[in-house]
């Protein structure tokens, strides 16, 4: 039995396995918890086997948890659906939509061309059942995602990647299922690095924050943080979180949501994938100093930008293909002053340390 939380170690579930529940989130329905996530037991790096469905977990206390297995299963027969086990299905969101009390599940598939995929169900595990297989909001890409609800009005909005340009909000309609054409653009930037990916939304005491990554494959990057009073913004950037984060990688990890403990009074959790719990000892002191970080950002400005000059390293360039089957988490607190938040490293950490 667990007691505490343990950033970055190996975190088994209550038959001893690995939990597979990457690019994940946190659901409360009732006196539960449901973590849920892309399924990568069968993502080896060996094949093209990118997923094998969405997995979810339950648990009474964020400690222990139950596998309550694949909620939305691979599709095994049909290699052009977007639940195929090679489609890039990336990042599932659910949410509650209490005007059609049915469970709303949104999933990036990265396949040409890249889009949405929405589905619904009567239960948070489901069966859940196709609804919109292709949703392109307002006509533009996608990218990493967050789905949230304004509590007061019961009002969706997606907030997506449009990958190497900006981000963009756009209002869903009444059943959560598509946009309403409604949407704005936030984050400008020419080209990865800087460009903006993996945004996480919460809202605190009426504020509006997002924790976004740079785009830097699988390498880890420094997070940064914005905040605005309107979900439309304008967002003001408040810059990386991450105390004391001297290589850059926002603790060896990537943030995909926060979750607010609906018991708890002000405790907010940064969930996050240590995608390469190996990068540390490939780069040694490099990646102390942040070298190992820099040195991957410059490949990629000169992938978008074949006149920057660039200093090649191996190390840097394995980023596209990794065994996710053994990717770790990161789970911290945030830590509030004022407006700004702060992320600091905890070897171990306690709920019950918090009112």
């Amino acid at each position: 039995m667990n007691n505490s939380i343990k950033p970055g170690q190996v975190w088994l579930d209550t038959e001893g396995k690995r939990i597979q529940a990457h690019g994940g989130s946190v659901i409360c329905v009732e006196d539960t918890f449901y973590w849920y996530g892309e399924n990568k037991e069968n993502t080896t790096g060996q094949d093209k086997t990118w997923h094998w469905g969405v997995r979810c977990y339950s648990s009474k206390d964020l400690y222990n948890w139950k596998d309550e297995g694949i909620i939305i299963p691979p599709n095994l027969e049909d290699e052009t659906s977007p639940l195929h086990p090679t489609s890039m299905m990336d990042r599932p969101h659910i949410v509650y939509n209490k005007m059609t009390q049915k469970y709303v599940a949104w999933l990036k598939i990265m396949n040409e061309p890249p889009c949405f995929t929405v589905l619904t169900a009567d239960h948070i595990l489901g069966p859940y059942k196709l609804k919109n297989a292709r949703v392109n909001p307002c006509g533009m890409a996608v990218g990493d995602f967050d789905i949230a609800v304004e509590p007061v009005d019961n009002k969706a909005y997606l907030i997506s990647e449009r990958p190497h340009i900006t981000l963009y909000v756009a209002d869903l309609n009444d059943e959560y299922t598509d946009v309403t054409g409604n949407y704005s653009e936030h984050f400008p930037h020419t080209a990865p690095p800087e460009t903006r990916e993996a945004p996480a939304h919460f809202v605190r005491k009426g504020m509006h924050y997002l924790i976004t990554s740079g785009t830097t494959g699988y390498h880890p990057n420094p997070s940064e943080i914005a905040v605005s009073k309107l979900w439309h913004g304008p967002y003001e950037i408040l810059g990386n979180p991450h105390v004391g984060d001297t290589s850059k990688t926002s603790f060896n990890c990537q943030i995909s949501s926060v979750f607010k403990h609906p018991m708890k009074k002000d405790l907010y959790i940064a969930i996050g994938d240590r995608w390469r719990p190996e990068i540390p000892e490939l780069e040694g002191e490099k990646f102390i100093t942040g070298e190992g970080y820099e040195e991957t950002a410059q490949m990629f400005r000169t992938i978008f930008d074949p006149e920057a000059e660039f200093i090649f390293d191996e190390n840097a360039s394995k980023n596209l293909f990794i065994n996710a089957s053994i990717a770790d988490y990161v789970w911290l607190p945030l830590r509030f002053d004022g407006d700004n938040v702060r992320i600091e490293w905890m070897d171990e950490w306690k709920i019950e340390e918090f009112e």
